[in-house]
Parts: structure tokens; C-alpha cells; sequence
């Protein structure tokens, strides 16, 4: 049995014609007829692949690519061999990512899981659900009563869209996701199993135990958003859930109710943020990211991977560590630790 190819390249260009899309400069016109159609990291390449260098630690790798055409920036463009077509760019890895956008469409935007059109057959939608012409409502998904789907957006198989949630243009959600009391905009790609617009962890003490205390906000996700695999937000105790436009969030993510995050921020996968907190616009979040409730987090932080935070982050500042605290004295701390740890070591050999 052969192989399956997954990703088809969507045609072959030329590496004149990846200049002219990415404003690259094509150090040798001669070669503007190689075709690419075919991406590969520059340590393996490639026939017909089109790879990019970037960074000083990886200047060695010119020398021995093995691919149709490079983007580099102008100081490695003497250093690959003879053949192949060299495309300076400022941004390498953005002029790739923005190729392989175009020779692979569908590995950028979820389409289908099937190869149906329309609503399926085999799809529940609530009578006074409104789908747009355009939309694809797989087989297994639900639409519930007063819903809304907007033209061009899919909705997987086993999708649930719970009463009155509003999803805009083409968007995508995915097999298994869950939708509930949730307001979702333009291009929203939600991947399979999320889990959106559930109950907040809201409690309080009770004679008997802990008590529920109602959850009655909504989600609000803006245009552009993406959301991983299994990640979860919760909907807002009194107000709403907000998440920013253009932001992206990785998998194994928690939400919490209440929290508000801004524009064009990164969150990675396996990042808790609880209630209330406050994230301003383009910030990026570390791996495994914690955060208490209620702390504010500036516009265009960093928070390193695995750092706890206790503490309202300035904007602009770089914080990790646990507890978190601005890096260069995290790095400080762990240097002074290191040559503790040291001189003790030292001390305990020389006294035996």
C-alpha cells in the first residue's frame, strides 16, 4: 500500500515568482526558472524544495543545502553552491511561512473532514438556527436553536453549537468542540476537542461545602483568534470571557472566567490562567505558563516558560522563574545558588 500524501502542493512556482510575492531579491536571475513546489528544513532539502537559513547558528548549513532555492538574509548569500537560487530576505522565516501559505493551503486553514457541502444529512440544525449559504455543517455536528453560522465556516463532525452562539466567516470548528454561551468572529479556527463557554470554577463556602455560584457571562472571541486542541474557556461569572483579536493559543490551555486578553498575543500549551486576570495586547507566554487570579499583565511582556506569577507584570518586561520576578534578577539569583552550591562543595572536600 502506498504512502498517503496528506498535503499536496497546490501548484509549483517558480523562484522568480516566490521574489516577486515576498519582496525578496533574487540574487542571480538566471535562476528564476527553478521550480519549487516542496518545503524542507535546510539541514535535509531537498528536489524541488525550497528551505531557509536564518541566524548565525545556523550559517553553516549554507554550505551544504541541498534544495531548489534558499531565503537568507544578505550576509549568507555568497555561501550556497552553485544551482541554487538564493532569495535575500530581511525576514526569512516570515517569506517561507507566507510560501507555504500559498503552496499549502489546507495544512493553514482546516477544511473538511468529509467531503460533503453544505449542511449534511447526517447533521442536527435546530429549526431556528440560521446558516449562512456557504457554511459546511459536517455529519454528527449540532446546531442548536437560534444559533448562527456564517458563510464559509465549517463545522466538523461531533461539533456541538450550543442556543443562540453567534460563529462568524469562515472560520473552522473542529471534531468534538463544544461551543456554549460564546459570541466568536471572522476566521476563528478552533481545533478539535476545545471546549468553549463552559461553567467557571466559581464557589463559595457553604454550610455544607462548597457552593456554585451561578455562571452567567459569556465568551467573546474576536476576529482572527486561533485555539488549540483540547484547550478550554471558561465563560465569564457575571461578565465575559474576552479573547483579543489575532491572538493564538496553543494547546492544553486554560482560560479562566473573567479574563480579558488582548490583541495578537501567543500563549503556548499547557498555560493555566485564572479568574479575572487581565492580559494586555501582544503578549507572548511561555510553555506551562501560571497565573494567579486577578493579576494584570502589560502590553508586549514576556513571561518565560514555566515561570509562576504572583504579580502584576509591567509592560514590556521580561519575567520568569518561580516565583516569577523580572529575568536578569531570576538570573542573578540562579547565579548566586550555582556558586553557593559551589563554594559549599569545594568547602566539604577540602574538610575531609
Amino acid at each position: 500500500m502506498t504512502d498517503p500524501v496528506f498535503f499536496a502542493p497546490s501548484r509549483r512556482y517558480t523562484a522568480g515568482e516566490v521574489a516577486n510575492l515576498t519582496g525578496a531579491a533574487l540574487v542571480d536571475s538566471d535562476l528564476a526558472h527553478i521550480s519549487i513546489d516542496a518545503l524542507a528544513p535546510a539541514s535535509e532539502g531537498g528536489d524541488g524544495a525550497l528551505v531557509f537559513v536564518d541566524g548565525k547558528r545556523n550559517f553553516a548549513l549554507m554550505q551544504s543545502l541541498k534544495a531548489a532555492a534558499v531565503l537568507c538574509p544578505a550576509e549568507f548569500a555568497t555561501k550556497a553552491p552553485a544551482g541554487i537560487a538564493v532569495l535575500v530576505h530581511p525576514r526569512p522565516q516570515q517569506a517561507f511561512a507566507m510560501v507555504g501559505r500559498l503552496l499549502f493551503p489546507m495544512a493553514a486553514t482546516p477544511g473538511p473532514m468529509t467531503s460533503e457541502t453544505g449542511v449534511s444529512p447526517q447533521a442536527y440544525v435546530d429549526a431556528s438556527a440560521h446558516v449562512e449559504a456557504g457554511a459546511i455543517i459536517e455529519a454528527g455536528a449540532v446546531i442548536g436553536p437560534r444559533a448562527s453560522i456564517g458563510s464559509g465556516t465549517v463545522v466538523a463532525p461531533h461539533a456541538v453549537i450550543g442556543p443562540s452562539c453567534q460563529i462568524g466567516r469562515d472560520g473552522y470548528i473542529g471534531p468534538g468542540v463544544s461551543v456554549q454561551y460564546a459570541l466568536i468572529g471572522n476566521r476563528v479556527i478552533i481545533h478539535g476537542g476545545a471546549r468553549i463557554g463552559q461553567d467557571g470554577f466559581g464557589f463559595v463556602g457553604g454550610a455544607k461545602g462548597p457552593e456554585r455560584v451561578p455562571q452567567i457571562g459569556r465568551v467573546i472571541i474576536q476576529d482572527d483568534v486561533e485555539i488549540g486542541s483540547n484547550t478550554t474557556v471558561d465563560r465569564g461569572a457575571m461578565s465575559d470571557t474576552i479573547i483579543g483579536q489575532g491572538t493564538k493559543i496553543d494547546n492544553l490551555v486554560q482560560i479562566a472566567h473573567n479574563v480579558r486578553i488582548g490583541r495578537n498575543c501567543i500563549i503556548a500549551g499547557l498555560s493555566g490562567i485564572s479568574g479575572s486576570v487581565v492580559v494586555g495586547d501582544g503578549v507572548t507566554m511561555g510553555g506551562g505558563v501560571g497565573l494567579a487570579d486577578h493579576l494584570t499583565i502589560g502590553s508586549g511582556a514576556k513571561l518565560a516558560a514555566r515561570s509562576g506569577f504572583m504579580s502584576n507584570v509591567p509592560a514590556g518586561e521580561i519575567w520568569g522563574g518561580y516565583p516569577a520576578q523580572p529575568m536578569a534578577e531570576a538570573m542573578r539569583e540562579i547565579a548566586m545558588l550555582r556558586k553557593l552550591a559551589r563554594t559549599r562543595k569545594q568547602g566539604e572536600g577540602g574538610s575531609s
